[in-house]
């Protein structure tokens, strides 16, 4: 099927689903670099205009790849909701998100019947404020050691890496965290290696700290996901199960993983909570990493822009019920984000189509050193996205991680944010932060005595001995 459309008389035509949703793309180096891209903007325009009046039944009925991932995800999950908006065109459903009336609707099951290319398709057509708009009243709640999503909550997962995987490292980082009231969503380490021991050990030492602390947040080490399975079967405590996904079969082939290896983790880490009972108030154990780019880079992308592709990806999570997903937005270089402006729009990109899907999606607000952004964009774009309703984002120490080297989001940075709009942290978390003396009046309290060198954590190799928790005890006291 041609798509066309005409601006002043000069007509334009798309010869399929997958040219015209990367012609209505808005500018990407990525797009660019795989030669799918709309030529010049008057190219975009006709392309937007040729969507808009494309029915969300002619996308469903237009698979753009033949892979598992399509055969998963570009079904409506919910065929008779989806039934109730299958003869919208992509304008009006536009329209349709944007209404004030929208929530309620999308709240009572609409999101299970939105696919990945009807949200893609979607985005293309917003402003950046439609982007913050829209997805603002759509709240996705999630539960595993405490409950993050609700109203008024801008979560933060603490990023204590460390360059050599030194736990006692990695836990002075995670307390420094805590006294910014940042670790809601997660306390989650990338590690350095791959090792199984060492992946085990920081697994133990973060069970340690907030058992230790009382602290009501859950763990993860960012290790793939068969590193982590090792690390289960020798009784390390795993509470969310990590994995970065893609939107295609080959994509996912590149990360080693595939849909039936993740549902083996997902039933592992399930049976695992089942024996360590009293620790959890709901059993969404996943945590699933994306970011647009990622499926070009693997040569894996199919003709498909990055926007769709990664709202392929975000479809992908939402399979196995995550607690989090979290897409990375200017980690993978100015290749597929070229600039500020891009990684910008990338990050509300995300964002929505994630959220109109119903996946819990926060965004790591990062870039590397070798793009055109910086400090003061990061921060514009953080607001943006508190602003957009986003569940949560990054606290690491200065905003610059020491073992990625890249740069994202501090923890005074979130502080900073909570404050200025009003945001809390989760209510488990903040009654923790209060009772301990570190929150007061709806932000952090002045400086707690932790400890604050590695010296004076005195944390063994093993992590486990009865005087890290007591001195741990004492640093809460």
């Amino acid at each position: 099927m041609t798509y066309r459309a005409v601006i002043r008389g000069e007509g334009f035509g798309f010869a399929s689903l997958r040219e015209l949703l990367a012609a209505a793309n808005e500018e990407k180096s990525g797009d660019q670099l795989a030669g799918i891209a709309a030529r010049d903007e008057r190219e975009r325009v006709a392309a937007k205009i040729a969507l808009a009046d494309v029915r969300l039944s002619e996308i469903v009925a237009e698979p753009l790849i033949d892979d598992e991932v399509t055969a998963a995800v570009s079904r409506p999950a919910d065929p008779a909701a989806f039934a109730e908006i299958a003869a919208l065109t992509v304008g009006e459903f536009r329209e349709f998100v944007l209404d004030q009336g929208f929530a309620a609707r999308w709240s009572s099951g609409l999101a299970a019947a939105i696919t990945p290319e009807i949200a893609a398709a979607c985005a293309k057509l917003m402003s950046n404020l439609d982007l913050v708009a829209a997805p603002k009243p759509l709240r996705v709640e999630t539960r595993c050691r405490n409950v993050m999503g609700g109203e008024g909550v801008l979560g933060v997962r603490a990023q204590p890496n460390h360059p050599t995987d030194d736990v006692s490292g990695i836990l002075l980082s995670a307390l420094d965290g805590l006294g910014f009231g940042c670790g809601d969503a997660m306390i989650g380490v990338n590690p350095a290696t791959e090792a199984v021991g060492t992946v085990a050990a920081i697994l133990h030492g973060l069970h340690d700290l907030i058992g230790a602390l009382g602290v009501p947040t859950q763990t993860s080490v960012l290790a793939h996901i068969t590193t982590q399975l090792a690390a289960l079967e020798t009784g390390a405590p795993v509470d969310l199960l990590f994995q970065s996904v893609a939107g295609t079969e080959g994509a996912n082939r590149s990360f080693g993983v595939d849909l039936a290896l993740l549902a083996e983790g997902r039933a592992a880490v399930v049976a695992q909570h089942a024996s360590r009972p009293g620790e959890f108030v709901g059993d969404q154990v996943m945590y699933f990493e994306t970011g647009q780019g990622s499926a070009l880079s693997a040569e894996a992308h199919h003709g498909v822009d990055q926007l769709t592709i990664e709202a392929r990806a975000q479809a992908v999570a939402r399979l196995f019920d995550p607690f989090l997903v979290n897409s990375v937005v200017g980690f993978i270089g100015p290749e597929y984000l070229a600039d500020a402006t891009q990684i910008t729009r990338a990050g509300l990109e995300d964002h929505f189509v994630g959220k109109l899907m119903g996946v819990p999606t926060g965004i790591d607000v990062c870039y590397t050193n070798h793009v055109n952004a910086d400090q003061n964009s990061n921060d514009a774009l953080l607001v943006l996205l508190a602003a957009a309703g986003c569940g949560y984002v990054m606290g690491v120490p200065g905003g610059d991680d020491v073992m990625l080297n890249y740069q994202t989001t501090s923890y005074h940075d979130v502080a900073t944010v909570r404050r200025t709009l009003g945001l809390r942290p989760a209510p488990a978390f903040e009654a923790w932060l209060e009772a301990n003396g570190l929150w007061r009046d709806g932000a952090p309290a002045p400086r707690p005595a932790w400890p604050t060198s590695l010296a004076e954590l005195d944390v063994t190799a093993a992590v486990s001995g009865r005087p890290v928790r007591e001195l741990l005890a004492r640093a809460a006291a």
